[in-house]
């Protein structure tokens, strides 16, 4: 692509849309309604995670998909090194780092320490539609990763 098909304004708003669609995400899971992550998505978009061969498309099943999350689960995300490319006018690509801590059983106060669940990165693309951007398709890739922990019950202490 000719860098100068799209104005310079323009890829900066393209690049901040698509990163805040990139926290969006992880905000969502983390501390809002988990099914809405697929209103950020196109209305066939899919995410896929290779480890387990799971690829979830469009947007009914991805709410569904998401909305299953455990009611105890706690957890947080570190988004970093975020690098967008708007590739032309309605179209980007990205590449950003994950960092996920997570636990199942969880019912209120502050969990110990302990490792990262996964580590890894998301590829993204994007459409801008209508002009708004979404997110066309997310694939997780983990380097490292490990089973969710369940805490022990405070019956059990």
């Amino acid at each position: 692509m000719n860098d100068a098909a799209i104005a310079p304004l323009d890829r900066l708003l393209a690049e901040r849309a698509c990163e805040r669609l990139i926290i969006d995400f992880v905000h969502r899971l983390d501390l809002g309604d988990p099914s809405s992550v697929a209103t950020l998505f196109t209305p066939g978009g899919s995410w896929e995670w290779p480890h387990g061969n799971r690829r979830i498309a469009g947007r009914a099943a991805l709410s569904q998909y998401f909305g299953t999350r455990p009611p105890d689960r706690l957890s947080r995300r570190l988004m970093t090194n975020i690098l967008v490319t708007v590739t032309s006018p309605t179209t980007a690509t990205a590449t950003s780092y994950l960092t996920t801590y997570r636990v199942d059983g969880f019912s209120e106060g502050m969990v110990p320490p302990q490792h990262p669940t996964n580590v890894g990165h998301y590829e993204d693309t994007f459409r801008k539609i209508d002009d708004t951007w979404l997110l066309a398709t997310r694939t997780t890739h983990l380097a490292f990763g490990t089973d969710t922990r369940r805490l022990a019950s405070p019956s059990s202490n």
